[in-house]
């Protein structure tokens, strides 16, 4: 399970990517976990058909069924986008990430002086959290990565971030929001509001300003949506496809089926006017009441309405950088750069988890960033437009030696079922 709050921070080298993926098996250690795929779900009959990685399929029966298959990147029908742009929320997104960059920088500097420019010039869409924190860390691996090329020395490197919104950060106090786009400025960060990307191509982008960029890559962080796969599953949703449910986290009309995350429209008795925002600090707080209501179903007792008062939010915008608004504390610069990390930190699902990230930041106070790239991933891209509910979408180029023993990818064909569980 990966921790999304410090994604960026793995790409960039601050972190270990293991040290922000949280093993399912060690934090449910009494829990059975199932490795697949689920293709369908009877709310009326009570199973779940499961596919699992090799093909087998099996149907599981059940007394209370929890939905909570996150959210996917929200795209846009932007031509080229889905051939030539990268997402930002998966592990793997992180590691293209990385790669990426690194690869561009490496490019640059046998290149020409046009050439050179375009590969160090990079572009992301979306001024929310993850676009903010996203281009600040990037940013910095690719300064780390320049100073070992004598050839690079001197260079510019240009980073564009762009939002149709008319601020970053627009969910956060003005004044933070403000706060943080000057500081993205300073650093040399060309930040563009009120605009939306019209066009992509391989080499170039058009912008809704009317300006064309050669750029090296894009990065498409603009927003989340609800997994499409609920919709065969006759739940209630709502306009945005997310699951409705009662504010006892059950889903409206149906009392064996929960719901929570991303993926559901949550009441909170603390805001009653709005849904709970999809950040991690509100995902966690939902499950914690969703188990104690489905502990209190099964002993006979009523479930208790959730109630939870956001703790704050937070940003980090580089190394020594950050926005942090902790129930109207405002900090900002190194004060908000530590509040934000130490709210990312609690959060952190496990003591294991929890030590080797801040032994991480610990080594990262003492020696450089880490540069390196995952070269056996080959050029591996997931496309930011993959369609929703199928397996990823690739574009690969492998080196000769990896493809010339790369197993053949094949997608299974559920058949009738060829095992039933009972759970």
């Amino acid at each position: 399970m990966l921790f999304t709050p410090m994604l960026p921070e793995a790409a960039s080298g601050a972190l270990e990517f293991r040290h922000v993926v949280v093993p399912l098996r060690m934090m449910c250690p009494h829990t059975e976990l199932i490795i697949g795929r689920a293709t369908a779900l009877d709310v009326y009959a009570k199973t779940a058909r499961v596919v699992t990685d090799d093909g087998a399929s099996l149907d599981i029966c059940f007394d209370h069924v929890v939905v909570a298959v996150g959210a996917i990147t929200r795209t846009l029908p932007v031509p080229g986008l889905a051939e030539y742009g990268i997402g930002a929320r998966t592990a793997v997104d992180g590691l293209v990430l990385r790669n990426e960059v690194l690869r561009q920088v490496d490019l640059a500097a046998v290149a020409d002086p046009a050439e050179r420019d375009r590969r160090l010039t990079f572009i992301v869409v979306g001024g929310g959290y993850a676009g903010v924190e996203t281009i600040a860390e990037l940013a910095e691996l690719a300064t780390e990565a320049m100073q070992f090329h004598p050839t690079l020395q001197g260079a510019h490197q240009r980073w564009v971030l762009v939002d149709a919104a008319d601020r970053i950060l627009a969910d956060i106090p003005s004044r933070l929001g403000e706060y943080a786009a000057h500081a993205l400025i300073k650093r040399g960060i060309d930040v563009r509001c009120n605009t939306r990307l019209e066009k992509v191509s391989e080499t170039e982008v058009a912008l809704s300003d009317g300006s064309r960029t050669p750029i090296g890559t894009l990065v498409w962080t603009a927003g989340v949506k609800a997994h499409p796969i609920m919709a065969g599953w006759g739940l209630p949703l709502d306009d945005r496809g997310r699951v409705e449910v009662d504010p006892t986290l059950q889903v409206r009309g149906l009392s064996h089926v929960w719901g929570a995350g991303d993926c559901a429209a949550v009441p909170n008795a603390a805001t009653p006017d709005i849904d709970d925002p999809p950040t991690s600090q509100h995902a966690l707080r939902q499950a914690k009441r969703l188990a104690s209501n489905l502990h209190a179903v099964r002993d006979g007792r009523e479930p208790e309405e959730y109630r939870f008062k956001a703790l704050g939010q937070v940003a980090t915008l580089g190394r020594h950088r950050g926005i942090a608004d902790l129930r109207g504390i405002k900090l900002t610069g190194w004060l908000g750069w530590l509040a934000a990390r130490a709210v990312h930190w609690i959060q952190i699902p496990g003591a294991s988890r929890r030590m080797r990230v801040l032994a991480d930041w610990i080594l990262g106070a003492m020696f450089r960033r880490d540069i390196v790239a995952f070269s056996a991933l080959g050029t591996l891209r997931p496309q930011a437009g993959a369609a929703a509910g199928e397996a990823s979408i690739f574009t690969a180029s492998m080196p000769d030696d990896m493809a010339t023993n790369a197993p053949a990818l094949t997608t299974p064909k559920l058949g009738p079922s060829s095992r039933t569980r009972h759970d």
